[in-house]
């Protein structure tokens, strides 16, 4: 028997997802992204498995994708790591090129307890081979004329005309003329328009968040330079300078840990747009933007922007520390010093208490002795016969170096 690992399902499963089925001119296709919030992926995956109860399943729902019909609609749904795709297809001819209206009922049907907030919203017409392009009147009456993208796809296999706009039906709108599109080129296409779409959209939610703390990181940096000087001149206690560079330190981290994934998605984002725009091989058409045009001019500075803001996070953080060791490095020359000084004081006071222990031991000895003497005068004054005065003189040096030997023996016997 196979031993398989525990992850080959899973990646095996990943492999085939983020596809559409085959599909040709003329169709028309609807995609809305929805991002979803923490612990909403669970959500995502009851709201399928309901549409999928009273429908036709063609792939079977799983963790990240599921392909249903709902009567002549066919559903796609995908869910990635922060947001969840729901592509409707209908196949067939079609008279008005954007119309919700050609969805439903499946489309209130989709939206109805759809959890999340939807992102991005667009309508997708795919116009078959051999059909007359829109006339300049036509462009006016779908999109804005200012905001116009024409060009090539696909080596020139088909033509794309959009405006990236949102319209008043709460939809943006792509037209993809077919020119030579054959077997899953279609498919592959239209994924690869909608990817760039949503990454380019994900990748600008940093944006925002960067602009809206900007003033915040700007306030920061010019709270650390003065901190920094302070730190240099000395001009405020270190204690104060101290707990304001903790402060200081502690929102610069609040920072960094608020923005870090968000910035680290819009730079995953930005690379994932790049190389569908690269792989969509852009064909320029003489007087329009082209796709690559319109995606590098807003989705670069943006991706920059928020680069930059990063960068700045991570430069205050550092400059901060080095900030603090310094003035840690300074409390604690000052607190050596201290130390230094206040050994140097205790070792004079220990210096004069040996100089004082050393007077009283003196004094000891001559004290112990004048009594030793005197006790020792009174049987030597009972003797008869001997000069009282004589034996008292003879025996004080031998009293005083019996007395002095003792405390020096005990002296010795203590510091052992």
């Amino acid at each position: 028997m196979i031993r398989s690992h525990a992850l080959r399902a899973a990646i095996s499963e990943e492999m085939h997802v983020r596809r559409l089925p085959r599909f040709a001119a003329p169709c028309r296709l609807m995609q809305i992204v929805t991002l979803l919030g923490e612990g909403a992926g669970a959500a995502a995956r009851d709201h399928i498995d309901a549409l999928a109860g009273s429908a036709e399943v063609i792939v079977p729902v799983a963790e990240k994708y599921a392909v249903i019909a709902i009567g002549a609609v066919t559903l796609v749904w995908e869910r990635h790591t922060e947001f969840a795709t729901y592509t409707l297809l209908r196949r067939g001819d079609f008279d008005a090129l954007f119309d919700p209206a050609l969805f439903e009922p499946q489309l209130a049907a989709v939206l109805a307890d759809m959890p999340g907030e939807i992102l991005r919203a667009t309508q997708i017409a795919l116009v078959a081979a051999g059909t007359p392009d829109p006339t300049p009147e036509d462009r006016e009456g779908w999109f804005a004329a200012e905001a116009t993208v024409i060009c090539d796809v696909a080596d020139g296999a088909a033509r794309i005309l959009s405006d990236f706009r949102l319209h008043p039906d709460g939809y943006g709108r792509l037209i993809v003329l077919d020119r030579d599109l054959a077997g899953d080129e279609p498919a592959q296409l239209v994924l690869r328009l909608q990817e760039l779409g949503n990454y380019r959209n994900m990748a600008l939610l940093g944006l925002p968040i960067a602009q809206r703390l900007t003033p915040t990181v700007s306030n920061l940096e010019t709270r650390l330079a003065e901190l920094t000087r302070a730190v240099a001149e000395r001009t405020s206690e270190d204690d104060q300078l101290l707990d304001e560079l903790t402060y200081l330190s502690a929102e610069l981290a609040r920072l960094v840990a608020e923005t870090r994934y968000r910035m680290s998605a819009t730079r995953a984002y930005a690379q994932l747009s790049s190389d569908r725009l690269a792989s969509l091989r852009i064909g320029l058409v003489r007087g329009h933007q082209t796709l690559a045009d319109f995606t590098e001019r807003r989705l670069t500075p943006a991706v920059r922007t928020c680069d930059s803001f990063s960068a700045r996070l991570e430069d205050l953080s550092q400059r901060a520390a080095w900030t603090s060791e310094l003035l840690r490095t300074r409390i604690d020359i000052a607190l050596a010093k201290q130390n230094r000084d206040l050994l140097t004081s205790m070792d004079r006071r220990t210096d004069l208490q040996l100089r004082l222990q050393q007077t009283v031991e003196g004094l000891s000895v001559a004290a112990i002795s004048y009594y030793l003497v005197a006790l020792i005068g009174y049987p030597l004054g009972a003797v008869p016969g001997l000069r009282h005065d004589w034996a008292m003189a003879a025996a004080v040096p031998i009293v005083l170096a019996g007395v002095t030997l003792a405390l020096v023996r005990l002296r010795r016997r203590l510091h052992d």
